[in-house]
């Protein structure tokens, strides 16, 4: 997504890593991070969401209901290139934490940034699934990212 003012609504068609696809309004409104607030969410090991706490949901825009039992990727902005995502599973899946930026978009299609630091979950050696804790970034490394994710797409 390319637009920039304020507000502005656009319907845009969101293209997975693992292939599938979604028609969405997009609003290009930013939601401030909340301050003190540690977004955690946890899934199985295909990324579909086990447990979210209620900072999730609040920044969100979801239902636990909705949320519990969805495919991570319902928060993928399209601003987001797939490479990053494609970095992401490639660290975890090799057993390794991943940390980066993230551009999540929530269900009435505004948008919010995280500082996402992601960690394969293991138990008697075996990985059963992933925990994400989202901080607040700061304005510099949204800047950063934004040019980087802009060259990506």
């Amino acid at each position: 997504m390319s637009e920039k003012d304020t507000g502005s609504v656009a319907e845009v068609l969101i293209k997975y890593y693992d292939g599938s696809e979604r028609l969405t309004d997009i609003v290009d409104e930013e939601v401030p991070y909340p301050e003190g607030k540690l977004i955690v969410s946890r899934t199985d090991p295909k990324g579909i969401i086990t447990h979210v706490n209620q900072a999730f949901i609040d920044m969100s825009a979801y239902t636990r209901e909705e949320l519990v039992g969805a495919n991570h990727n319902i928060l993928r902005h399209p601003d987001m290139p797939a490479v990053a995502f494609k970095g992401l599973w490639d660290t975890v899946e090799s057993g390794e934490k991943w940390q980066g930026y993230v551009k999540n978009l929530r269900k009435d299609g505004k948008y919010y940034w995280v500082k996402a630091t992601v960690i394969p979950n293991i138990r008697q050696g075996k990985l059963v699934g992933y925990t994400s804790v989202r901080r607040k970034p700061s304005r510099s490394k949204i800047r950063e990212s934004e040019e980087l994710y802009a060259t990506l797409q």
